[in-house]
């Protein structure tokens, strides 16, 4: 289950696209049953977590934090991906993108993080980007690394 949190309320975001997408992503994974927090943030409130749980004092485009509730509890919650909109629409137009397509990488670059993937070794990286590339592919959205 997918829950999404606008707190910003930004008009600019499909919801219910987000929602689908993340819902196929977790499907395809075979966690599909867990459940998924999205919180769309500012750029302030995603500042304020990178620098509290990375040591980054500056804004980012997403953020990854896998639950912490121990298996026994018997809740499937993957944990939660916090966007934030602001950085993310920035990128975009710095980098000639589709805000839209943009923003759903995002969603995915997350939610792989959630499911165990980095980016840390330039073998988990290129993991990583294969996986978000096909992805992508599958919902319609060109190799966002070209």
């Amino acid at each position: 289950m997918v829950v999404i949190q606008n707190i910003i309320n930004d008009k600019l975001v499909d919801v219910d696209r987000v929602k689908d997408i993340a819902q196929q992503l977790m499907d395809d994974f075979g966690v599909g049953e867990s459940e998924l927090l999205v919180r769309l943030v500012s750029s302030i409130e995603i500042q304020v977590l990178n620098n509290e749980y990375r040591g980054k004092n500056q804004p980012t485009n997403v953020l990854s934090f896998p639950s912490e509730i121990p298996l026994e509890v018997g809740e499937a919650i993957l944990g939660d991906v916090v966007i934030c909109v602001e950085v993310v629409c920035e990128e975009a137009i710095v980098g000639n993108k589709d805000f839209a397509e943009h923003l759903f990488h995002m969603l995915i670059h997350g939610i792989l993080h959630l499911l165990g993937h980095a980016h840390d070794k330039l073998e988990a990286a290129n993991k990583m980007e294969l996986i978000e590339i096909e992805f992508l592919k599958k919902i319609g959205i060109k190799n966002p690394y070209k």
